[in-house]
Order: C-alpha cells, then structure tokens, then sequence
C-alpha cells in the first residue's frame, strides 16, 4: 500500500542524563507507542484534547521532534536520519506563516522556486490554486490585506503548490471564528481530495475532523485509542473514552 506508516512511535520530551540519582531521566511521554498508517489519497485526522499528543506525533512525523522509539516510513523507506527539508511534505499551522512582504503571488510560489520551473509555469500552478481555494484574481494583493480565512486559504495553497507527498495540518482553522471554521473545513476537504494529496489533520474539534477526513483518530494521554471512519466513530466507539470525548456520554 505504501503511503504513510507509523509504528510504535513514542516521543519524549525533557530527556536528560546525569540525573540526581547518577541515572538517565526518561522525561515526559508525550506519544506512547502510536502506530497508523494512511494511505495514498487518504486524508487522516488526529483528533484529541489539549496536550493528549496529538501535534507531537505531528512534529515527529515531519522530523521536527526526535523520536524515543519506533519508526516513521514513507513508501517503505525509512526516514531515521531525513532532514525535514529532505522528507517533501509539507506543512501548514494555525497561523498560516505568510511572508507579509510578498505579495499572495510570490507566497504561494514560494515552495516552486527551488524547482526548476520557469515563471510562466510558476504563475499557471499559482493561478489554478488560487482559483482552487476561492481567491482567483488574489495573486497582487498584499498580505496585511487579507482577512484571516483568506489568509488560511493562501497558506494551504502555499502548502500544495510544490505537491508534496504528504500533507501536515496543525490546527489549520483553530484561529478563526466557528462559523468560518466550519465553511473552510469543507473547502480544504475538496482542495485536498482535488489535488489527490495525501493528508494528517490535527485537531480538537469532532466537526472539523468529520468534515475534512477518511477516518479519524482519537488520541489521549499520548496513546491512540481508535482510528475509523467518521460515521463509524461515532456509531461505535470503542471505549467509554472515545464515546466521552465524542460527546455521546455524559
């Protein structure tokens, strides 16, 4: 199948020798032996509460976070050792980290200008995602201008435009009011089932992971406690936690 796999990744945090007993100090465990896969085309999302693990794993499968134990692969390679920047995903947070002195042209080619491309080829790929998420005719706005969706929508365009074989979400909408949230989660849906981009979302909101993803898993404490289709989750989750943090029990 290929695509995404996660086995038995923990991650630890505050890891430090020589402590006050002469010993190793084994840290905080943020992500406790979580395996997952996601298929090619398949959009996954990490739903959680705050602090279960859920942006860690996140970090850890882009490289940004050592790993304490297991293994990330992509297409069966093993990336132990892959710099971020080598590992062609990409990446899009909260706020969306637009470079405010280009304009939405120039940010959404940001990630196109390593790759060779002329710039007639550069403007057709940021003209079609633009026209993608909604703001065709965007490309000589300036940043500051925009409003906050719309700045998310450039963000996730930015994020796209180089293909990447995987796609990391971190809280993507959180910042923006439920209303728009609930609109936007829709759009980046149909943005990342257009493109065919294989995707993990994170979140802490069960409407947003039902809209955007395939399946959705929960996490807490660190651990993975079901991964299944949204409806499915819902109709059957597998624990008194699950069904609690779904809202289904009181």
């Amino acid at each position: 199948m290929a695509g995404l796999e996660i086995r038995d990744v923990t991650v630890r945090y505050g890891v430090s020798t020589g402590s006050t007993r002469g010993g190793d100090s084994a840290g905080v465990t943020a992500v406790d032996g979580v395996s997952l896969t996601v298929a090619p085309g398949e959009v996954v999302a990490l739903l959680g509460p705050s602090g279960c693990g859920k942006s860690s794993l996140l970090r850890a499968v882009a490289g940004l976070e050592p790993l304490a134990g297991g293994s990330v692969r992509y297409d069966d390679e093993d990336l132990a050792g892959v710099p971020v920047h080598k590992r062609r995903f990409g990446l899009m947070f909260q706020e969306g980290q637009l470079f405010p002195h280009r304009d939405v042209r120039r940010n959404v080619a940001y990630g196109l200008e390593t790759q060779g491309l002329t710039r007639a080829e550069r403007d057709e790929r940021v003209s079609a995602l633009l026209d993608l998420v909604g703001l065709a005719g965007y490309e000589q706005r300036a940043v500051p201008t925009l409003s906050g969706g719309e700045q998310q929508r450039v963000a996730l365009a930015r994020a796209l435009a180089p293909r990447p074989r995987l796609l990391l979400l971190d809280e993507p909408l959180s910042a923006l009011d439920r209303q728009l949230r609930e609109r936007l989660a829709g759009e980046v849906r149909s943005a990342l089932v257009e493109t065919g981009t294989t995707a993990v979302f994170v979140t802490h909101d069960h409407a947003e992971a039902a809209a955007v993803a395939d399946r959705i898993g929960v996490m807490d404490r660190g651990r993975l406690l079901q991964v299944a289709a949204p409806g499915e989750l819902r109709a059957a989750p597998a624990s008194d936690r699950v069904a609690e943090f779904l809202g289904l029990r009181g």
